[in-house]
Order: C-alpha cells, then structure tokens, then sequence
C-alpha cells in the first residue's frame, strides 16, 4: 500500500458536515474531475495526472481516505460519494466538468451523470461496472485480494503485470490508502459491491467513452462491453492484455485515448 505522508490541500463540506478533501491543479484548459478507485486517496492519479495537464484537474478524497472526514453516522455509497464531488465543485465555484472515474471511481461517476446532468460534460468510465443485473462478476478466487489482510503482492497482481512493476517500482499508487481505518476499508468495499446503477444507465446524456483492460480479473472486461452497451451511444475502448489498472500499465495508450475523447466533447460542445 502506499505509505507517503498524509496529503494536504483545500476541503469542501458536504451535505452531512464531514469534510471533503482536495485538490486542484490549474491549467489552461476546461476541469477535468479524476476519481479514483475502491480504498483509494487521491494519489491513486499521481503517475498519470500530469497526463492532463492541459486541463484543469480535480481530485478529492473519499470519505475514509487521505484527508477527508470519516463519519460512522453518514451514508456510505457510491451515490453519496457522488454528492461529495458536487460539494467538490461548489466549492471552487465550477458549474460543470468533464468526470474520468476507474473502478469504483466509474461507479460514482454514473451517478454523477445520471443524477446532476447538468454538471457533467464528457465521461470516461474506466474498468468498472454499472452493478446489478448487469454485473459480470469477478472470479471467486480475487475476492481474498481485496481484504483488509491480503498481501500487497496478491493485488498487485491484479493491478498491473509483474513485468510492469519491475520497470516501475515507485509508480503502483494503487494499493489501497494505509491510513484507512478498518471500519473505513469496509464500507468501501460494500459501498462499491452494493453499487447498482444499471436500469438507469440508459438515462445517461454525457457522451460517453468505455475503457478496459482485456486482462482485467478484478472486474472483468465484458462488464465494459455491457456499460458501452447500455449507455446510449458510449464508444468502447480496448486495451490488450492490460489488467485492472490499464491506466498505468497502457498510460499512453489510455491517456491519449481520453485526451482525444475530451477534445472532441468541449463543455461548449455538449
């Protein structure tokens, strides 16, 4: 897991009280929110953020994570951790964003979509599900990777190739915020098993692109060929032999891949 010190940066509240954190990296061009995955603070971005430096980048930790609040009495749900990015972008007076979420991150970035329109331009949901009846689910076997006691080699492993980890050994900022408590670490996990957007996704108005690894275990790449499926007009985007974080594993493949999708979708465009 990634063990630099605690994050600092801006807080916006939500709904409830708790604090919000996070950060953002001005740029030239439109914002761009970055949501990160499952467990996860906002470091999850910090090899590819740069990436998109042309636009204005937001990320935020999610309750539990980095330096936001981490209530016992709040919901904790992929709908609410939706709410808390609205919190995000009233606080830097921002009326509307393009929205690239991964793995639980593409969760909330449904809700997002489909519960403030008006909020969202393009979307990029990458390596996740739309829940419920439209879930493919992961092996059996990848479950025991995801507790609270699994070893950082066995989700590395999902995450990205050994061979890839071996040439970059400062750059898996994907294993999970170290300094989530347990009671935290557990409702991320119900959180995002318990997400199920998929009747409504059809409702969803941004234009939309789909990306996932072929060799995704944790969340298996038919899930992505259902999202393209079912949110009207979505383009999907394929990554060969790439696991779960495709995005680190293919980065200039996948990143050009939303940079190109972006520009085609200025906010003034859709």
């Amino acid at each position: 897991m990634h063990t630099d010190r605690p994050l600092s940066g801006r807080h916006a509240t939500a709904a409830d009280g708790a604090r919000i954190g996070f950060d953002c990296a001005a740029g030239d061009g439109e914002p761009l929110v970055l949501l990160a995955g499952q467990a996860n603070s906002r470091r999850w971005w910090d090899p590819v953020r740069a990436d998109f430096s042309r636009y204005t980048t937001i990320t935020l930790d999610y309750l539990g994570t980095g330096t936001s609040d981490s209530p016992r009495d709040s919901e904790w749900s992929t709908r609410r951790f939706a709410q808390d990015v609205i919190a995000v972008l009233d606080e830097l007076g921002v009326a509307r964003a393009h929205v690239y979420g991964t793995s639980m991150g593409g969760r909330v970035a449904q809700w997002l979509a489909l519960d403030h329109p008006q909020r969202v331009g393009a979307l990029i949901l990458g390596c996740t599900s739309g829940g419920g009846d439209g879930t493919v689910a992961s092996d059996p076997a990848v479950i025991p990777a995801l507790s609270a006691d699994a070893t950082s080699e066995t989700l590395s492993d999902l995450m990205v190739s050994p061979h890839w980890r071996q040439s970059h050994p400062d750059q898996l900022t994907v294993l999970g915020d170290s300094f989530m408590t347990d009671y935290a670490r557990l409702a991320h996990r119900r959180a995002s098993a318990r997400h199920d957007a998929w009747a409504v996704l059809p409702h969803i108005s941004a234009p939309t692109l789909v990306l996932h690894g072929t060799a995704d275990r944790m969340t298996p790449v038919a899930n992505g060929a259902r999202l393209a499926e079912q949110i009207p007009n979505a383009v999907l985007r394929l990554f060969t032999g790439a696991r779960h974080a495709y995005f680190l594993e293919q980065r200039q493949e996948a990143s050009a891949a939303v940079l190109e999708f972006l520009s085609s979708h200025a906010l003034t465009n859709v």
